[in-house]
């Protein structure tokens, strides 16, 4: 059987599906046609019902939720691996880290701060959600441009993502906080990121398959961290090895080999607190494959 698989150029996206589109592993007679996009482009064709397996973000996933189900194996979730709200003026970082900590809203002033953002469904823009609810001057842009817009002065703030929080700080950049760490000591869970959901409408024995073949490709992908290296590197957008490791180190761990109760635990969290706030519709769809 062929399906239509999406994913990220992303390093932690090749890395753990490397085995599988290049057969290093038994793919169980299943088949793939990749699409490779950003992850907010994945998750509009996800809304759509474009693709039949594909990354997406969980906040994304809770507008996808009546189509889509989550696999077991695939995700993004850990401590220490969110998205960083930044800014050029240091001051500012300053001012609003302590209207963080002492949980005061937001000036008039501050709340008209320009913030450059990589999509309006990203778990980024949910978790800036929680910790900046006033912040509502966005402008969309792609993840790549948000260092060079702030540098510019197109922006107030920048919210980062992947491989740029290795990066920010070298362009002369500061961090007004980890949005992953402000949810850890919000939560005490790991942060959901993205995962890998299936059309529902696939038949069951299939969804359980590719399950176990994803599960496969993500344990070669450990066991064999070098093998899809030239891979990797022609979807990195001229990063260094060295950042690229850093990247696949930090979003793919025990949680991409299988969710368990833990990563299952912070989802439901996730979706609960995101109902309770408005921010996401509420589902009555169970959200993992059964």
């Amino acid at each position: 059987m062929k399906l239509t698989l999406g994913f990220s150029p992303c390093p932690n996206d090749t890395f753990i599906f490397d085995a599988l589109i290049h057969h290093k592993i038994d793919t169980e007679g299943l088949e793939f046609d990749i699409v490779y996009e950003d992850v907010e482009t994945l998750n509009l064709k996800a809304f759509k019902g474009d693709l039949a397996v594909t990354k997406l973000s969980y906040h994304a996933f809770a507008y996808a939720v009546e189509d889509y189900e989550l696999l077991d194996a695939g995700s993004a979730l850990g401590f220490g691996v969110g998205p960083m709200l930044i800014t050029k003026d240091e001051e500012l970082a300053k001012e609003l880290q302590e209207i963080l900590s002492s949980k005061t809203v937001l000036t008039k002033a501050l709340a008209e701060l320009r913030v450059g953002y990589p999509g309006k469904y990203t778990t980024a823009n949910f978790l800036l959600g929680l910790a900046f609810p006033e912040l509502k001057n966005k402008k969309e842009l792609v993840f790549s441009e948000i260092e060079g817009a702030l540098l510019a002065g197109d922006i107030d703030l920048g919210l980062i993502i992947h491989e740029n929080r290795f990066t920010y700080q070298e362009k002369g950049l500061f961090k007004v906080v980890d949005l992953g760490d402000y949810w850890e000591k919000t939560t005490n869970c790991p942060i959901p990121l993205g995962g890998i959901v299936v059309k529902r409408s696939i038949p069951q024995d299939i969804k359980e398959k590719l399950n176990r073949v994803l599960r496969a490709s993500v344990e070669y992908a450990f066991a064999n961290p070098t093998s899809g290296l030239e891979f990797i590197k022609s979807h990195a957008q001229e990063m260094s090895i060295e950042v690229m490791y850093k990247h696949i180190e930090l979003y793919v761990n025990k949680y991409s080999v299988e969710l368990g109760k833990e990563g299952r635990s912070a989802i439901e969290i996730m979706f609960k607190k995101a109902q309770d706030m408005g921010f996401i519709p509420k589902t009555e769809k169970n959200l993992f494959l059964s």
